[in-house]
């Protein structure tokens, strides 16, 4: 059923595509997609292939080589004013993004409907093609909220990026949500950007707040997130949580992060060698630190990582991260290898 859904539209974007003495051009740059007048569709997608050995207190918890993610997307726009996507989930429970979009108010009030990320956290607005270590910090995990069914509202200007949501709750009907955040980059030009940003949400879990700031000067870049949020515990109250991350990177081979959107992106390298990065993380505070085994805890962690970039499309990826709680004895760790092409 789902996947005739998807026919569907590619068919309906085809059929809404075939306008009178419309050139059509065709592109298969970053994905195929194809043009004729008002009217465009783009197919495209990501393989993630990880191997991943995770220990706790030194006894091996996983050791495995499997599927990370695998998706296929369809997007594109009907006319000037509207537009859609879905974003199938290949190896995994079905849709990811599935939502329609009105652009008739220009880039700066943006109407999107449908099952979307929510305005929350700079890492999870990152996409997983483009992050530098292969695992969100476990601090941002337990803070995000990820893709809800919405009605949100979002804009771009010059050095501004703004975005509220309202949502349902996950495994409910009859609750909502509320997210918004806003981005400003008071510096950004072709060598050096700096980001700031701050974020609200008020779910039925976490009533709580987030503070970003990046900043990249050439090869070298940082990012660093700060949350705090009161959280339901399994009593019916509620405990006070905060943790924070610092991120940095460092293109050995020149490169340098692109930004947009209120958000930082992979780098095209600048030759047929490739993309060298580096990139260290350190964390502290309450977070969901899994990936290591230790579950939602208060805990310090850091990570190493290293990404060679064939291509834009086309990256290894290399990371280990080791942390221990900070409520009892309890130390994990993780190496992960991951093969990714993204199109």
């Amino acid at each position: 059923m789902k996947m005739k859904l998807v026919a569907a539209l590619i068919a309906a974007s085809a059929l809404a595509s075939n306008t009178a003495n419309a050139e059509v051009k065709v592109s298969t740059k970053g994905g195929l997609k194809v043009t004729s007048g008002e009217h465009e569709i783009k197919i495209g997608g990501r393989i993630q292939y990880d191997y991943n050995r995770s220990e706790l207190n030194g006894e091996t918890d996983e050791d495995e080589f499997d599927a990370r993610r695998a998706r296929l997307f369809v997007s594109g726009k009907v006319g000037q004013d509207w537009g859609y996507k879905v974003n199938w989930n290949v190896d995994g429970d079905g849709f990811e993004d599935l939502y329609l979009r009105y652009n008739g108010f220009g880039k700066g009030a943006i109407v999107t409907v449908g099952n979307q990320h929510q305005a929350f956290t700079l890492s999870q607005l990152i996409s997983s093609k483009d992050v530098g270590i292969s695992e969100r910090p476990g601090i941002v995990e337990r803070y995000l909220i990820g893709r809800r069914e919405s009605v949100q509202l979002h804009g771009d200007f010059d050095k501004l990026h703004y975005a509220v949501g309202l949502f349902t709750e996950e495994d409910s009907d009859d609750s909502n949500g509320f997210a918004g955040r806003v981005a400003y980059a008071p510096i950004k030009n072709d060598q050096n950007t700096i980001h700031l940003g701050f974020s609200y949400k008020d779910t039925e879990e976490q009533d709580g707040f987030g503070v970003e700031f990046g900043a990249v000067s050439g090869p070298f870049h940082l990012q660093s997130e700060y949350f705090s949020a009161d959280e339901v515990n399994g009593d019916g109250g509620e405990d006070d949580i905060d943790g924070y991350y610092v991120q940095a990177g460092y293109f050995i081979t020149g490169e340098k992060r692109p930004y947009k959107n209120g958000t930082f992106k992979r780098p095209k390298p600048n030759s047929k060698r490739g993309a060298w990065e580096v990139v260290a993380r350190y964390e502290d505070g309450d977070g969901g630190f899994g990936d290591i085994e230790l579950g939602n805890t208060d805990a310090t962690s850091y990570a190493l990582g290293v990404n060679y970039y064939a291509t834009h499309a086309v990256r290894i990826n290399a990371s280990y991260q080791a942390g221990e709680s900070n409520l009892n004895d309890d130390d994990g760790s993780e190496f992960r290898v991951r093969f990714q092409v993204a199109f």
